[in-house]
């Protein structure tokens, strides 16, 4: 066997709002399976709490440990619609990796979910900045989405060369397909891979 066939591919996970390291290991489940003689995944959770949902449905993670990456409005809320010049919480989530980055790296590739999609997306244009500690090879990105606040308009300036697998559903009422299909325009020349299914993983 040849040495390149003994490669194994070193994956940072990024998870999605309200959810965390643990969760988002578990929902990759399938994808963790199928390519365990091929990478590593590496999953960190995101440094802002989210409040619970008064009434309503906290079961993906039923103790409250959700986390988020930024949050859209001042009081700790976050909607991918929101039209904004709050971020508030990103900055830590900055140094959260630049320290992964540091301290666990080097990683060949990024994967992010929802929020933590269009955070892979944001690494994705940091990765083309001279002297930027974020390098890897490749990104995968699934029901990612463009920021909407004002303070993330910088990531949108520039063609984003990092080859990259856009992945989202037909079905997904939490990120609507267009959001994710706008999202490709800004990446120069993206690999898309479609599902007739709503948020979740998808593997082909």
């Amino acid at each position: 066997m040849a040495a390149s066939d003994k490669c194994i591919l070193k994956i940072l996970c990024i998870h999605g709002y309200r959810q965390n390291a643990k969760s988002f290991r578990e929902r990759t489940g399938s994808l963790r399976k199928i390519l365990k003689k091929h990478a590593e995944f590496v999953f960190i959770t995101a440094p802002n709490s989210v409040p619970p949902l008064e009434g309503g449905d906290n079961t993906e993670n039923p103790n409250n440990d959700q986390y988020g990456w930024w949050f859209s409005r001042q009081d700790d809320y976050f909607n991918a619609g929101d039209q904004t010049d709050v971020s508030k919480g990103f900055d830590k989530t900055q140094q959260l990796l630049e320290n992964v980055f540091k301290e666990q790296g080097p990683f060949d590739g990024v994967l992010g979910f929802s929020q933590g999609a269009t955070v892979v997306g944001f690494l994705c244009a940091l990765k083309d900045q001279p002297g930027s500690c974020f390098q890897f090879d490749f990104a995968i990105i699934v029901a990612g989405f463009r920021s909407l606040s004002a303070m993330h308009d910088q990531y949108y300036n520039k063609p984003i060369t990092c080859p990259t697998l856009h992945v989202y559903g037909d079905t997904d009422r939490v990120i609507p397909k267009e959001w994710s299909l706008d999202l490709l325009k800004y990446f120069v020349e993206p690999k898309t891979l479609n599902h007739e299914g709503g948020k979740y993983i998808m593997m082909p």
